[in-house]
């Protein structure tokens, strides 16, 4: 992975540390007591600095043992630099990781990546379980908002009621056009990078996957889309003309891995190409809709556009805001501007 990061400008919050360590073999790279965008990025600029040092070290030790905090940035920052460091041959510990942190780790599965190290003199922390103490710890309220969650419940069983109805003709338009798979499935990623399984009505080829290579991506940046992908079935133009191929998304939204409004859910392919702060989109659950699809989605060739449209979402939250924009969904929908997602 690569990231575009500023000039050395001699980071505060990543300096090395006066350690035991044969500094010939390892280093260690301090954190801040707060990991968000702005520390995260001077962190990751730390990080990759010591990478390319002469003779490369052994091994690199971040020292967490101050952090109590930390976002979907900070947890971008310590995938993009593991993954600098495996391209180096470069071990990365994490050393005194607070509980708070280790429980968001755990949380966003991401606990099994790293290699983690106790501070000296203090017995290693046991690992933490998921439990609903994260709910003070996450740096949007969309996240931990009851008023959202219930309104995410009863729209979803409300749409789940409206699938099941609608369910009968396109499942049998989707068998007799090919005789294929009825439904679509595909990882995605969640809160703060959280994979998931998402669930769509199949709109295109059965071999779509493996002939995506072959189809020219319209879009700048990590995100893919073609206006006349080949890819798509007939039926799929119509599922996707009207949005009825995202119907079994309910079943995300119930069971809590999406909202019915919030941001677009990345692959894990698209993760892979975000720099730290575009990890910012990953504070909020993913949505059915967003700014994204109410605002032009078909017309949006830039991920940078994707990008604002969806922290103007985070700045602009409230609960009247998503029944704003579920409201302005419906309206799109029946217009005729509504298109593929």
């Amino acid at each position: 992975m690569t990231s575009s990061i500023a000039p050395d400008q001699n980071p505060p919050v990543a300096a090395q540390q006066p350690v035991d360590e044969d500094l010939d073999t390892a280093c260690v790279v301090g954190v801040p007591s707060t990991l968000t965008v702005v520390e995260a990025v001077e962190f990751e600029q730390q990080v990759k600095r010591y990478c390319l040092n002469q003779p490369v070290p052994e091994s690199i030790i971040i020292d967490l043992s101050q952090t109590e905090f930390i976002d979907s940035s900070g947890l971008g920052a310590l995938v993009i630099c593991y993954r600098t460091c495996k391209a180096k041959g470069i071990d990365m510990v994490l050393r005194g990781v607070q509980e708070q942190v280790r429980m968001v780790l755990a949380l966003t599965d991401l606990e099994q990546l790293f290699t983690f190290e106790a501070v000296a003199g203090e017995p290693e922390a046991p690992a933490a379980k998921p439990e609903m103490r994260f709910v003070a710890l996450t740096a949007h309220p969309s996240v931990t908002s009851r008023g959202k969650r219930m309104l995410d419940i009863v729209g979803a069983i409300v749409g789940l009621i409206i699938t099941a109805v609608l369910s009968v003709p396109i499942v049998l338009a989707i068998k007799l056009e090919d005789g294929g798979p009825i439904f679509f499935k595909q990882v995605r990623c969640s809160w703060m990078g959280k994979r998931f399984q998402i669930w769509k009505f199949r709109s295109m080829v059965t071999d779509a996957e493996a002939l995506k290579a072959q189809v020219k991506n319209e879009v700048e940046g990590p995100l893919f889309k073609n206006e006349n992908d080949p890819r798509i079935t007939r039926v799929g133009r119509f599922l996707r003309r009207t949005s009825l191929d995202e119907l079994p998304q309910f079943w995300n939204v119930l069971r809590g891995d999406m909202s019915l409004v919030g941001t677009r859910p990345p692959t894990p392919d698209e993760l892979e190409q975000y720099q730290v702060p575009e990890w910012q989109r990953l504070d909020v659950k993913p949505g059915m809709t967003g700014e994204w699809q109410v605002n032009g989605r078909s017309t949006v060739k830039k991920f940078e556009d994707v990008i604002r449209m969806d922290l103007d979402y985070q700045r602009n939250w409230s609960l009247a805001y998503d029944i704003q924009l579920i409201i302005k969904t419906v309206l799109v929908l029946f217009s005729k501007k509504a298109g593929a997602s």
